[in-house]
């Protein structure tokens, strides 16, 4: 299944400073039942969000107006836990297309790199400063460079660089599954096969 492409986002960014959020926080197990991508961002945060009457929890960042964007920003250790890739699903279902942090669980930033969700990576030092931004002004714009590997706080104008593998990389910048890679490789696939005949 396709995704949008991933270019250059500049947004703004809804904050998240807890540490150590994992999977189950992210989409609780009672909501996995579905099988496609579809309906998993209206249980993104659930437990968070709502209360047990379904009334939204004020104090909860997702329910507060004045934060916006396409970007999540997380503490340290975002997506540890279980290795379902609903949580992802979650992530880009609700409107997101880029979660930044100091630090991801290795299946969940595969997750996400395969659905469209780009995991930026920074330093403790600039996730401190992305925060430190939005806190002092939640208009506070980011700027994500796919192609140039770089993040940047627009006001500012500081930057890090992230690493990202240069085959998701690729499938990110043309909005490609796996099996979309594959698809547009079916030529030379054939190729390959009639050069060696069973």
């Amino acid at each position: 299944m396709a995704y949008d492409k991933f270019n250059i986002l500049t947004t703004t960014a809804v904050p998240l400073p807890i540490e150590n959020v994992d999977t189950d926080q992210i989409i609780p197990a009672r909501f996995l039942k579905a099988t496609e991508r579809k309906g998993f961002g209206d249980n993104l945060f659930r437990d968070w969000r709502f209360n047990n009457d379904d009334s939204p929890k004020e104090d909860f960042v997702l329910n507060n107006p004045k934060y916006s964007g396409k970007i999540l920003v997380g503490g340290k250790n975002f997506g540890s836990g279980s290795s379902r890739e609903h949580a992802a699903w979650a992530v880009y279902d609700y409107g997101f297309r880029c979660v930044v942090s100091s630090f991801f669980a290795d299946i969940f930033r595969g997750n996400c790199l395969n659905i469209g969700v780009l995991p930026v990576q920074v330093s403790p030092e600039f996730l401190k400063n992305i925060f430190d931004a939005i806190e002092a002004n939640p208009k506070t714009e980011i700027e994500i460079n796919l192609p140039e590997q770089t993040i940047t706080i627009k006001a500012s104008g500081e930057s890090e660089s992230f690493e990202i593998n240069p085959y998701k990389k690729e499938n990110m910048l043309n909005g490609y599954d796996d099996i979309d890679y594959l698809t547009k490789m079916t030529s030379e696939i054939q190729e390959f096969a009639a050069e060696r005949p069973f």
